[in-house]
């Protein structure tokens, strides 16, 4: 039987309590999950790829999965999945807004090869709303992103937001 590898790709700008829900339960999916992170030039990113990396590598290791490893990379995803010898890309889905472009990328790679299927996952309820664009502005003006990352995730962001300065002024 051939070996059912997975790509989670994301920029994980930071990684939330949603994405660990992806990647513990895609784990169970695959036998070997790659969680591809990556570089995004619509997004501005709070984090370099590098410490964006770091972050998730520490988080991914205190989930205790051993079927899961995490990879920088920076091309198109079906080349990446191609190279990582990857049959499966897994993406996770919150809301419509999400089906919407998910559909469309999972047509696209489709068309870039047809052997690499696309999984989508609904992310748990509780955990529905979580979004990383919404972390950094949340904690950007001084709110608390407890409920939405780990504890070691708020302590990087809230350092973060410290160097760079919060907004507003309430």
């Amino acid at each position: 039987m051939t070996e059912r590898v997975g790509i989670y790709p994301g920029t994980f700008d930071p990684i939330t309590l949603g994405h660990a829900d992806i990647i513990r339960r895609g784990a169970k999916l695959v036998d070997r999950l790659i969680i591809g992170v990556t570089t995004n030039p619509s997004k501005n990113p709070m984090f370099s790829t590098s410490e964006r990396l770091a972050k998730v590598e520490r988080e991914v290791a205190a989930m205790d999965l051993d079927n899961v490893e995490v990879v920088g990379f920076n091309a198109l995803l079906v080349k990446f999945a191609q190279k990582a010898g990857a049959n499966v890309i897994l993406r996770g889905l919150r809301a419509v807004a999400d089906f919407e472009y998910e559909y469309q990328m999972a047509g696209m790679n489709q068309q870039l090869d047809e052997n690499i299927e696309t999984v989508f996952l609904m992310a748990d309820v509780s955990l529905q709303p979580i979004a990383s664009k919404l972390v950094k502005e949340i904690a950007l003006f001084g709110g608390d992103i407890a409920p939405f990352v780990s504890a070691q995730v708020r302590e990087d962001v809230v350092a973060r937001v410290e160097e760079i300065g919060r907004m507003g002024d309430y």
